[in-house]
């Protein structure tokens, strides 16, 4: 996934004004991404602290951000947060940005609130979410195969809960960002046909549904999928399609 990781990583950092000299906090860091490419931006003058709400997930983050300090690269700082409760001064950031987080926070609005909070008067906050289902091959596909073994159960809702446009901008306005806009983008990740490339979308989408099929039902699911991206396949590449989403939002200077 990294060469789709990084076509989302540097617009998002472009659409926050990321620049060197920057306090950049990133929310739901997991691994470590986009917090690692914001350190590299920042440079030494500046300082960015990834978060995540979860202390276990911020593993390997912690140790990829050792090897890029051993490298002489600068690196972030990782600390467990809850991003309703951001444990920072108010105005302690330039920048703030989260990928593919905010829609699995049950109280957006009072994220949303603490990020505001916590950037400086002029500071700007950077959303990704995902797009509409139908514009994300690699879920859509996988979600369908599951629906015709499994049976539909809104595995996917929180995925795409600011699928539609204006939702999270109009929840910005109302924790009272300045500005808020909204850019589309629609990446084509070109994936190997003879890998089974979709696993990881499967495992954590649809995994609380796996673990109690049989592996000849197991088996049938996963020959279905591949049978799917096997039928868009040319020359031996899948284009998967993706249709991701830029939030912004302004601080009142």
């Amino acid at each position: 996934m990294a060469d789709l990781a990084d076509k989302l990583n540097r617009p998002l950092l472009d659409a926050a004004g990321v620049t060197v000299g920057d306090r950049v906090l990133d929310l739901a860091s997991g691994a470590g991404e986009p917090a690692l490419g914001a350190a590299r931006r920042v440079g030494a003058q500046g300082l960015v602290v990834g978060s995540d709400l979860v202390p276990g997930m911020l593993a390997g983050a912690v140790r990829r951000a050792g090897s890029e300090a051993a490298r002489g690269v600068e690196a972030p700082v990782f600390t467990a947060a809850d991003m309703t409760a951001l444990p920072f001064a108010d105005g302690s950031f330039d920048r703030v940005t989260c990928r593919f987080g905010i829609m699995f926070v049950p109280d957006a609005a009072g994220a949303l609130h603490a990020v505001r909070r916590a950037l400086r008067p002029g500071g700007t906050a950077a959303f990704m979410v995902w797009g509409p289902l139908s514009g994300n091959a690699l879920f859509a596909e996988v979600a369908a195969a599951v629906a015709e073994h499994l049976g539909e159960d809104g595995s996917l809702d929180p995925l795409f809960r600011f699928a539609e446009p204006g939702l999270l901008s109009g929840l910005m306005r109302d924790a009272g960002f300045a500005r808020a806009e909204e850019t589309d983008l629609t990446p084509v990740r070109k994936a190997p046909a003879d890998q089974p490339f979709w696993w990881a979308a499967l495992d954590m989408s649809f995994g609380h549904r796996l673990g109690d099929l049989s592996a000849d039902r197991r088996g049938a699911l996963e020959a279905s999928i591949a049978a799917r991206f096997a039928a868009r396949a040319a020359d031996g590449v899948v284009p998967v399609p993706a249709h991701v989403r830029i939030v912004t939002g302004t601080v009142a200077g």
